[in-house]
């Protein structure tokens, strides 16, 4: 038996002893098995947090994916195993603050923003598509986007959102009355669709063109705000973050898309809990609400659409404020 199958075995069986002897002797921790595991994938998923913390620090990848598209987080949350998964999440928080190499990958699974604005874009009655046939936005995020509405009009007053697309979340904020509703769009296609539609004309919405990053000094200070752009990234998102000490009032609520990572259960957790912390560096709170969605994404959904931007069965919904306030 070669060491890398000796490993897996070591890994399946918690045998630490073997474990150990067999990562000295220079067996390789990246090791894919017949069906496609690595020795930590094993460790996981028989909930040997002894052997995973072992094979982590030997160097094994937190995130490699086995055929099916499951990494070892993905096998010990499944399995129930608290002890593994809490080790594999650390882990993987630890090495996204440090590297980001799931943000880089998606990155490169994207356009950049600048490609965006300058793509050509089309409009149906359930979809927004660019030019590759990517989704923007599609008709199914309806009852997610009235829960953020819903949040971030909580204490009425002034509201911004970030990124109008279908117009989803908007119609949801007009629902209810709120003084003032700012809505911040960057792609030209899309704002003169906004404004033939009579948005323009609504007497309590102000509507600013351009990318947010431009038009930061046209902006005031708000009791909620939404963010969900497109051809953006995390990076992106964190750069927004760093403004909400300005633009959220005190006893504001914020709450932006939250579809990081939403092809992978495992790595959805480690981004929520990566904002989470972000958040918590600048004083804001995050809390995590479930909303079931496997009823919305049959395989019809997303006939035409290149990339399945959301595969998980829960969305966690986040609704942020400052700590002070949370208290």
């Amino acid at each position: 038996m070669e060491n890398g199958e000796i490993l897996c075995e070591s890994a399946r069986n918690g045998d630490l002893e073997k474990l150990n002897f067999v990562i000295e002797s220079g067996a390789d921790v990246t090791y894919f098995d017949e069906q496609g595991f690595t020795p930590l994938m094993h460790a996981a998923k028989h909930g040997h947090a002894g052997a995973v913390k072992r094979l982590l620090e030997a160097g094994a990848p937190w995130n490699a994916l086995s055929p099916s598209n499951l990494s070892a987080g993905d096998f010990a949350m499944e399995s129930g195993h608290q002890d593994a998964f809490d080790i594999l999440l650390n882990a993987g928080i630890q090495a996204e603050l440090i590297l980001g190499t799931i943000a880089r990958r998606n990155n490169s699974n994207g356009d950049s923003n600048g490609d965006y604005l300058e793509d050509r874009i089309t409009f149906s009655e359930d979809k927004l598509m660019d030019s590759n046939n990517k989704a923007i936005m599609m008709a199914w995020e309806k009852p997610l986007m009235e829960a953020h509405a819903k949040a971030v009009c909580s204490g009425g007053g002034h509201i911004l959102n970030i990124g109008f697309g279908m117009g989803l979340v908007d119609s949801a904020i007009q629902q209810y009355g709120p003084v003032s509703h700012t809505i911040v769009e960057a792609h030209p296609e899309v704002y003169d669709r906004m404004l033939h539609s009579g948005w323009g004309e609504k007497e309590n919405v102000k509507i600013i063109f351009g990318p947010w990053q431009d038009v930061l000094s046209q902006l005031e200070s708000y009791d909620g705000i939404f963010f969900d752009t497109y051809g953006e990234y995390y990076e992106d998102m964190k750069e927004f973050h760093q403004h909400l000490p300005t633009l959220l009032k005190p006893g504001g609520i914020y709450s932006f898309f939250n579809g990081l990572c939403g092809g992978n259960a495992f790595f959805h957790v480690v981004y929520c809990q990566l904002v989470s912390l972000e958040l918590q560096s600048l004083g804001y709170s995050t809390h995590l609400i479930p909303l079931p969605v496997k009823d919305c994404l049959g395989e019809e959904i997303w006939e035409g659409v290149k990339h399945k931007y959301w595969q998980l069965d829960t969305y966690y919904l986040p609704v942020c404020q400052s700590i002070e306030d949370s208290e």
